[in-house]
């Protein structure tokens, strides 16, 4: 069984409060969402319609796709609002000097 492994991605000051932005990952697309301080990583794209989720603001733990109103909860991945039926993957961090790792 492969464990996954934590990859510094950012610095914490990079990533706006109540925002989201697209990393690399060694070399995976993620996503990462501020969510008052908490930092949360899933894939950075609608499961409704491939909307991009970059630079979104997050309001209620969830982040909006600007193409149809769908939601997702930042913190699950959860959909929470139709068109979108399917989460979003989630990922673990962790938050280290100052730096945002996600496990890949």
């Amino acid at each position: 069984m492969a464990t996954n492994t934590f990859v510094d991605v950012m610095a914490v000051d990079e990533l706006p409060l109540n925002r989201t932005k697209i990393v690399d990952a060694n070399g995976k697309r993620l996503m990462l969402a501020n969510d008052n301080g908490e930092i949360h990583a899933f894939s950075p794209y609608c499961t409704h319609d491939g909307g991009d989720l970059d630079g979104k603001t997050v309001e209620d733990h969830e982040v909006t796709c600007h193409r149809h109103g769908a939601k997702f909860d930042v913190r699950t991945g959860e959909a929470t609002k139709m068109p979108a039926v399917f989460g979003l993957t989630s990922y673990e961090t962790k938050v280290e000097d100052g730096r945002i790792y996600v496990a890949v």
